[in-house]
């Protein structure tokens, strides 16, 4: 088991301990927020199948020339990980965590499976990549589908980057005042996060200085 298994084992598992032993009233009230995101990811999930599917398929999965799923694994923020174990079933998980016990030869992603992607709700760095290659295929004077994408872009930002209160900097706040912690917790661990964040309340404090 390499590095990357183990920490990404290590957070599996200290997310579905810590749901299991507690009633999770923290995320319990996230879950407005938690099912405006999943609705967004449906979105998301509804156009790739439509423009990219044929393209992503072939190009890439089937010839593993992928440059994001042959690679040892893929960035998963905290809250990726927790969303996904809250939407996946008893068998999903267990999935999961036999790829992540199983020897790894590197040449793919540990959770690239035979029938694709083992996560059911994937890590949002994968949902949200596109080759360039692929993006000059489908766009490529088609102005109002490159907007749309661009438009999800932007959706993107208002549930991971920190620059204003997001759903992924939530989720991490709510597992650690339960006394959880995890490298992944990127929102709280990352120096460029934490700068944004510092960055985005400075400006804030200013706005309100000069509006009282």
């Amino acid at each position: 088991m390499n590095n990357y298994q183990q920490e990404q084992l290590d957070t599996l598992n200290l997310i579905r301990r810590h749901l299991r032993g507690n009633v999770a009233e923290g995320i319990a009230a996230l879950q407005e927020k938690l099912a405006a995101y999943l609705r967004f990811r449906k979105e998301v999930d509804r156009f790739l199948e439509a423009h990219f599917s044929h393209i992503c398929t072939e190009s890439c999965y089937k010839s593993r020339r992928s440059a994001c799923c042959t690679r040892d694994g893929v960035l998963t923020f905290f809250a990726d990980a927790v969303i996904n174990v809250l939407e996946s079933s008893a068998d999903e998980l267990e999935a999961l965590h036999r790829a992540l016990t199983a020897a790894h030869t590197g040449s793919k992603c540990i959770y690239l499976g035979t029938g694709g992607c083992l996560w059911r709700i994937k890590p949002l760095v994968c949902a949200m990549f596109l080759c360039d290659q692929a993006e000059e295929k489908v766009f490529s004077g088609k102005a109002s589908l490159n907007d749309s994408w661009q438009g999800f872009k932007e959706r993107e930002k208002s549930f991971r980057w920190p620059d204003q209160p997001v759903l992924f900097d939530d989720i991490e706040s709510v597992f650690m005042a339960d006394g959880c912690s995890s490298p992944l917790m990127y929102l709280h661990n990352s120096p460029g996060l934490l700068r944004v964040k510092q960055m985005a309340h400075e400006t804030s404090r200013k706005n309100n200085f000069f509006t009282e």
